[in-house]
């Protein structure tokens, strides 16, 4: 196996936790491969670089293998390498998160009666 489908290898790295959601995103364009923007049938193999966003972080990854079934975490691990940059900016990403916690974050949907009082006395 020389080439792999781009979504089917993004769901097999584990992610995104369904094909349907790692090709929305490719078609979307949160994925591209050395740079390029792409479609969910382009092949990957051993050697491109992946610019990937999820909605909640961002990765640089390097392919190191292919596969077409997801397995365990280790082994989609074992799938491709993170570059140096990419790791950082996560780290310094996840600190910032961990210091300046964005205000909604924690709230889902509508707010109750409650949640929009306790919002208005932060407030003033």
């Amino acid at each position: 196996m020389d080439t792999v489908r781009v979504d089917k290898w993004l769901w097999a790295a584990r992610f995104f936790k369904t094909r349907s959601l790692a090709t929305a995103a490719v078609e979307a364009g949160k994925v591209r491969i050395n740079g390029d923007r792409i479609k969910p049938a382009r092949g990957v193999k051993a050697g491109d670089t992946l610019a990937i966003d999820n909605g909640a972080t961002e990765w640089e990854v390097i392919v190191e293998g292919l596969s077409e079934t997801r397995g365990p975490a280790p082994v989609a691990q074992a799938l491709y390498s993170e570059t140096g940059a990419s790791l950082e900016k996560r780290r310094s990403e996840a600190e910032n998160r961990k210091y300046f916690r964005e205000p909604g974050i924690d709230q889902r949907g509508r707010p109750t009666k409650r949640d929009r009082r306790q919002m208005e006395r932060a407030k003033s």
